[in-house]
């Protein structure tokens, strides 16, 4: 079974200690220090979802996690819109200081527990990142064979290698990624990983972000606290 809650580490683990440069720019180191550590690591990322932006998840998100970063994003996205707040980023930072993120609570149906959170539902949200970065279309067969490449050298197994081939040459199965969110809090995690894997700069990557958000169900005012609580955790 492949081990969803560590490939989804490796999506949002784009900080690596003594690693300059975009993700871009360190797709290359990263893949070859995911040989030693993939769990510290962001080839994938930086091979798949950073090729574009440059953009990655801030703060302390790699020691918590990339479950529970979505998680955490999620419930503070959802905490100020049922406060009635205006949309605004995930935290306010020092001048300068690394904006530290909060895992959410133990308690709620944003908890990253196995009974709430389960393998399956945390594999749903890797492959609606893989959707999002598919959506603008830039995925094409040399591309594909690349980032197929890389994530062979990346180490991360060979059901996990089968994976990834599968969402990257098949169609886009995104009623079944809709299906898989059976809570309000699910469905809110599935746009907010989809929303993280890019920057929405293209009409058909805002297309289909609008489209996610329309089959989820999520309320305008909700998506546009989501959008600002992502936007406010990427640099």
């Amino acid at each position: 079974m492949i081990d969803a809650r560590k490939l989804l580490d490796q999506f949002l683990g784009s900080q690596v200690p003594g690693m300059q440069g975009t993700v871009k720019d360190r797709a290359t180191q990263a893949i070859n220090l995911a040989r030693d550590n993939p769990m510290a690591t962001s080839a994938i990322a930086g091979v798949l979802l950073g090729t574009k932006t440059g953009r990655q998840v801030a703060g302390n998100a790699l020691t918590l996690g990339g479950l529970a970063a979505i998680a955490g994003l999620g419930y503070q996205a959802y905490k100020n819109y049922q406060a009635g707040n205006q949309p605004q980023p995930a935290l306010e930072a020092a001048p300068q200081a690394e904006p530290q993120f909060l895992p959410p609570p133990t308690d709620s149906g944003f908890s990253t527990a196995p009974a709430i959170a389960s393998n399956d539902f945390t594999l749903s949200l890797v492959r609606a990142m893989i959707a999002a970065a598919r959506a603008d279309g830039h995925i094409d067969d040399a591309e594909r064979q690349r980032i197929l490449g890389k994530v062979q050298e990346a180490g991360v197994g060979p059901e996990a290698e089968s994976f990834f081939e599968r969402e990257l040459t098949n169609p886009v199965d995104l009623d079944a990624i809709i299906a898989s969110a059976t809570t309000d809090e699910q469905r809110m995690q599935v746009y907010t990983a989809s929303r993280l894997a890019i920057e929405p700069d293209s009409r058909a990557e805002r297309g289909y972000l609008d489209l996610l958000a329309g089959r989820l169900g999520l309320p305008d005012a909700l998506v546009d606290h989501i959008e600002a609580t992502v936007a406010g955790a990427k640099v």
